[in-house]
C-alpha cells in the first residue's frame, strides 16, 4: 500500500512543492466550482470540485490515468475543464514512452466523445457537430498544453545536459591547462640546456687553453678567473631554472640588454666578438626579451663549440615592426666535431614561433654560419604561429559541431502547435460549413412556404421540405400560435430579413390523419402586450379541426 501511495503521489515532499501543489489544488476546485455553478444541469458541484482536488493532486504520479478520467468528466459538467488542462500539462511533461502518450490521449479523446454523446442525447445535438466541437476543445485544452508540458520537459533535460557539460569541459580545460604547464616545463629544461651549454662550452675552452699552457702566469690565472666567473653564472641560471621549475611566477634568466654581458664574457675568454647595436632601441615584452637573449646564448654557445678562434658578429636591430638578432661567425675549429645535444635550435624554433616570429639557420659559403631570429613586437600573428593540438581540436569540434546540428525541442514544440492550430482550422472550417449547411436544412423560403396549401397531403409536403434540424429550430416551440390538437408539427426558419431586436422568421407546418392541416408564419418575439405574434393562414388554408 505504501508503494502505490509513494507511487501515486511521489516526493519529495519540501515546502515549495507542498505551497505550488495546495495553491494549484485551490485555484483547479475554484474555477471547477465556478464553472459548475454555471452549468444549470450536470453532476452535483460538491462532487465534481472534490474529484477535480483529488485528481489534481495525483496528476504527477498517475498522469495518464489522471488525463483520461478528466478526458471522461469534461464530456458531462464542465467543472472538469481545469483539471485537463493541468492533467494534458501534467501529461505531456511526465509521460516519455512513445506509445504510451499517444494511446493515453487517444484513449482520453474517445471517452470524451462518448460522454459527450450520453450527456446531449436528451438535446438532440447533431453527431456531426458533437464531434467537431469535441475535436476542437480537446485539442485546444488537452493535447496544446500537453505540447507545451512537454517543451519544458525537453528545455530542462536540455540545460541539465549543457550543465553536465559544461562540468565536463572546465574538468577538461583543467586536464589542457596542466598539460600546457607541463610543456612549458619542459621547454625550460630546454632553456636549462641552453643555458648550461653555454658556461659549460667557455669551461671547456678555457680549460683547453690550460692544457695547453704548461705554465701558470698571469694569463692563466685571468684564465682561471674567467673559468670561476663562468661557473658562477652556470650555478645561478641553474638555480633561476630550477626555480621556473618550482613556481612559474619565477622571473625569466635575461632579456636584451642580458646580450651585452654575454658578449663581454665571451670577449673575456678570448673570443672575438664584435656588438652591434642598429636601429633605435625599443621597450619589448618580457617574454620577447627573453627570446631575443636566448638566440644571442646559442648562436654564441655554437660558434663556442663549432668554430673555436673565429671573429663573431652579433647584431641587435630594431626594425619597423620587429627586433632582429644575428649571431655571425667565420670559419675555424681544429676539425674536431664538438659534443651536441641538438635540442638547441629546436627549442628556439618553438620560443619564437610561439611569439609569431621565425628562426633562421645557415651555412655561409665561406664556411661560417649564421643563426638569426625575428621576433616581433607584438603578438598579433602568435595565434598562427601555436602549433596544432589534437585535444584542443577535438574540444572545439565537440564544442561548435554538434551546436551547429541541434535542433532547439522549442522548434519541434512550435511545429507541433503549428500542427494544432493548423487541425483546429481545418476542423473549425468543416463546423462552418456543417453549420450552414444545418441552417440550409432548417429554412424554408417564402416562396415555397406561400406554395403548400393546407390539405395537401404529409407525405406530398414533407417531399418539398428540407430534412430540418431540431437543435437549431428547438426554441421556435416556445412561440407562435397554439398547435391544432392531435397534431404533429414541424418547425423551421424562414428567410424574411429581421432587425436586431425583431426576433427570427420561424415557419411552422402542422399535420394530421396524413394530412398538413395548418401552417403558419410568425417571428419568435413576443408582443408588448405578451402575446405571441403570428400570421395565420386565410380560414380557406385551414383545415378544420
Amino acid at each position: 500500500m505504501r508503494t502505490w501511495v509513494e507511487r501515486a503521489v511521489p516526493g519529495p515532499w519540501v515546502w515549495r512543492l507542498v505551497v505550488r501543489e495546495v495553491l494549484g489544488g485551490l485555484v483547479v476546485c475554484g474555477l471547477a466550482a465556478l464553472l459548475q455553478a454555471m452549468d444549470s444541469g450536470g453532476w452535483p458541484s460538491g462532487l465534481v470540485v472534490a474529484a477535480a482536488g483529488v485528481l489534481f493532486l495525483l496528476r504527477r504520479g498517475l498522469p495518464g490515468t489522471v488525463l483520461v478520467l478528466a478526458s471522461a468528466g469534461v464530456g458531462g459538467p464542465g467543472g472538469f475543464l481545469p483539471l485537463l488542462v493541468a492533467a494534458g500539462y501534467s501529461a505531456g511533461r511526465r509521460i516519455t514512452r512513445p506509445w504510451y502518450a499517444p494511446a493515453v490521449f487517444g484513449l482520453g479523446f474517445v471517452l470524451n466523445f462518448a460522454v459527450g454523446v450520453l450527456q446531449n442525447r436528451r438535446d438532440h445535438f447533431p453527431v456531426p457537430a458533437l464531434l467537431g466541437i469535441s475535436v476542437v476543445g480537446f485539442l485546444l485544452l488537452g493535447v496544446l498544453p500537453a505540447l507545451l508540458g512537454r517543451y519544458r520537459a525537453q528545455r530542462s533535460a536540455l540545460l541539465d545536459s549543457l550543465r553536465e557539460r559544461n562540468e565536463q569541459l572546465v574538468r577538461e580545460r583543467v586536464m589542457i591547462a596542466r598539460q600546457a604547464r607541463l610543456r612549458e616545463r619542459h621547454r625550460i629544461a630546454q632553456d636549462m640546456h641552453d643555458s648550461l651549454g653555454h658556461q659549460l662550452a667557455l669551461i671547456a675552452v678555457h680549460t683547453g687553453a690550460l692544457e695547453v699552457d704548461r705554465t701558470l702566469g698571469e694569463r692563466q690565472r685571468e684564465a682561471v678567473g674567467v673559468l670561476r666567473q663562468a661557473a658562477t653564472g652556470a650555478m645561478r641560471e641553474l638555480r633561476e631554472v630550477v626555480g621556473l621549475l618550482r613556481d612559474d611566477s619565477a622571473p625569466a634568466a635575461g632579456g636584451v640588454d642580458a646580450i651585452d654581458r654575454l658578449a663581454e664574457s665571451s670577449q673575456a675568454a678570448g673570443t672575438l666578438v664584435e656588438l652591434r647595436h642598429e636601429g633605435t632601441s625599443r621597450e619589448l615584452a618580457a617574454a620577447t626579451g627573453h627570446a631575443a637573449y636566448r638566440i644571442a646564448q646559442e648562436g654564441l654557445t655554437n660558434a663556442h663549440k663549432h668554430a673555436r678562434g673565429a671573429r663573431i658578429v652579433l647584431t641587435v636591430r630594431y626594425e619597423r615592426d620587429a627586433v632582429m638578432v644575428e649571431v655571425l661567425n667565420g670559419p675555424g675549429g681544429d676539425g674536431t666535431a664538438a659534443v651536441s645535444g641538438g635540442q638547441g635550435l629546436t627549442g628556439l624554433r618553438e620560443r619564437a614561433r610561439l611569439l609569431g616570429g621565425s628562426i633562421h639557420a645557415d651555412r655561409e659559403s665561406d664556411g661560417g654560419f649564421r643563426l638569426s631570429g625575428r621576433l616581433p613586437y607584438t603578438s598579433d600573428g602568435a595565434l598562427d604561429a601555436v602549433p596544432e593540438d589534437e585535444e584542443l581540436r577535438e574540444l572545439a569540434g565537440t564544442l561548435i559541431g554538434p551546436e551547429k546540428r541541434r535542433r532547439s525541442p522549442a522548434m519541434g514544440c512550435a511545429l507541433g502547435a503549428l500542427a494544432v492550430l493548423g487541425v483546429v482550422g481545418v476542423v473549425g472550417a468543416i463546423g462552418a460549413l456543417m453549420f450552414v449547411g444545418a441552417m440550409r436544412d432548417a429554412t424554408v423560403s417564402t416562396s415555397l412556404y406561400d406554395s403548400i396549401e393546407v390539405g395537401q397531403s404529409e407525405g406530398v409536403v414533407n417531399a418539398r421540405l428540407p430534412i430540418g434540424n431540431d437543435f437549431l429550430t428547438g426554441d421556435f416551440k416556445k412561440y407562435g400560435p397554439p398547435a391544432p390538437d392531435g397534431a404533429h408539427c414541424r418547425w423551421f426558419a424562414g428567410d424574411v430579413e429581421t432587425d436586431p431586436g425583431g426576433g427570427q422568421d420561424v415557419v411552422r407546418f402542422c399535420f394530421d390523419n396524413g394530412l398538413l392541416v395548418d401552417k403558419q408564419h410568425f417571428r419568435s418575439r413576443a408582443q408588448p402586450d405578451g402575446t405571441a405574434p403570428g400570421r395565420s393562414v386565410n380560414p380557406s388554408e385551414s383545415a378544420a379541426r
